[in-house]
């Protein structure tokens, strides 16, 4: 009996580290004070530099040290993904989110090379980061929260140009494709979603086609929804209590839809 409490009592030291380093992890992740908005920032660079990593694969990839590189990325994104677990108030939750997905993918091609190089989905932590209120909360304290939705329009549209580009890089680069390098993709992306379409460089194939068209269509609906977001009248945020609607005007005393008296702080109306 002694020795079983001796061995509980051992447990609960551990265990209880182990949750002060969950309530860390998740304050850095999640949180909204300096150095939670600093750690955040860190991520989105950490994140910028491995898309960088895949755009430079082709030209380093015969070198004696891009293998160093290649696990150390591994590593550092195995170890984002366990501290991002950690973080989770539900774990099983986490795991099922389609995003972290998408890491586990990258990080299997970035552990076997040959599987592919998928390392442009990356650049969906950009989305993900600009969908948190956290890294807009400087705007609003400088009276400027009326460019968030634009800010997170041109973040959506520059998100969809870089994974597209990534995409083409990925399956259409090949000697004789007409697309010589990660700038040819970019190029071609930019020129069908504006629907420009030079016509210098195309797609072969039914593949080929089909993605043009869902470049387009896509391409085309973000550019709306930037051109609504820069043009629309400035509205704040503040559900009504009583229907619930969202968006009204900086100096609204009533709701438009309902008529319910509305009590907007100073800070919206800045």
């Amino acid at each position: 009996m002694a020795r079983g409490g001796k061995e509980a009592k051992s447990r609960e030291p551990a265990q209880g580290e182990f949750q002060n380093l969950r309530d860390k992890l998740r304050l850095l992740y999640h949180g909204s004070s300096r150095v939670a908005i600093r750690f955040q920032f860190s991520v989105l660079i950490v994140d910028v530099a491995i898309l960088a990593f895949f755009i430079a694969t082709p030209l380093i990839k015969d070198t004696p040290w891009f293998l160093y590189i290649d696990y150390s990325v591994a590593a550092l994104m195995l170890a984002d993904l366990v501290a991002r677990a950690l973080a989770s108030t539900d774990v099983p939750r986490w795991f099922r989110q389609p995003s972290n997905w998408v890491d586990f993918v990258i990080l299997a091609t970035l552990l076997v090379p040959s599987l592919g190089n998928f390392g442009f989905l990356r650049v969906l932590r950009l989305w993900t980061l600009s969908q948190s209120r956290v890294i807009w909360k400087p705007l609003k304290r400088h009276g400027l929260e009326r460019y968030e939705d634009t800010g997170k329009a041109v973040t959506n549209l520059v998100t969809f140009l870089f994974v597209v580009a990534g995409f083409i890089y990925t399956f259409f680069y090949k000697p004789g494709s007409g697309i010589d390098g990660y700038l040819d993709a970019l190029y071609f992306t930019v020129t069908t979603i504006t629907t420009t379409g030079f016509g210098d460089i195309t797609l072969p194939g039914p593949l080929g086609r089909v993605t043009s068209i869902v470049v387009m269509i896509i391409g085309i609906s973000l550019f709306v929804r930037l051109a609504q977001q820069v043009f629309r009248p400035f509205k704040v945020q503040f559900p009504c209590p009583q229907c619930g609607l969202q968006r009204h005007e900086p100096d609204a005393v009533h709701c438009k839809a309902c008529g319910h008296i509305l009590n907007i702080p100073d800070e919206g109306r800045n």
